[in-house]
């Protein structure tokens, strides 16, 4: 009878999934994530690639601190003026839906923006003559993040994110919606 109702406990036991603990306080991780910024254009023409840290808070919510360049041509005439931006960003993420066994969320971003921005490379004038009126500056501003989020394995996670920032102290766009994927290692 021993023999029986251990073969049936070995049974039940080796059915279920095992996880390892998932989104403990304090728990770090890298991410590294790269979109595309809104535009009609050619794909090559408008990009964003972005580095980070997280680190794990309640029931899922962690904070982000990342560093970010985004390239995006504009067309004149006959000749494309690169706008390049490097930023800084800080924010604190929400879990706003998630199932029990911590495999998927959809999580909320607030994040805040500091960075510098060069417009054709430093330089005002084009080939033809034209000066361009828009000079380099630093922006500032904030935006919100959207996060699909789900586990590959224990400490490997992808993410589907739109964001959109708001900046200022900008000449040239103000709102810059983005889509993008990423990867984020927890340690």
């Amino acid at each position: 009878m021993k023999i029986y109702i251990f073969t049936i406990l070995m049974l039940i036991v080796s059915t279920t999934d095992l996880y390892a603990q998932r989104l403990i306080k304090g728990q770090k991780g890298f991410e590294a994530s790269i979109g595309l910024i809104s535009d009609k254009k050619p794909l090559h023409d408008f990009f964003y690639m972005q580095a980070g840290m997280t680190i794990n808070g309640k029931n899922g919510n962690y904070q982000l601190w990342a560093v970010e360049y985004s390239h995006k041509n504009h067309e004149f005439e006959n000749y494309t003026i690169p706008v390049e931006t490097y930023s800084a960003e800080g924010g604190y993420s929400f879990v706003l839906l998630g199932d029990w066994a911590k495999n998927i969320f959809l999580n909320m971003g607030i994040i805040a923006v500091a960075g510098y921005e060069i417009i054709n490379q430093g330089e005002n004038a084009l080939p033809n003559g034209a000066v361009i009126q828009n000079k380099d500056s630093f922006i500032y501003g904030g935006g919100l993040r959207l996060s699909l989020e789900t586990y590959l394995g224990d400490h490997l996670v992808m993410l589907i994110q739109g964001k959109t920032k708001a900046v200022w102290g900008t000449s040239v766009e103000r709102f810059r919606p983005s889509a993008g994927i990423g990867l984020r290692y927890i340690f």
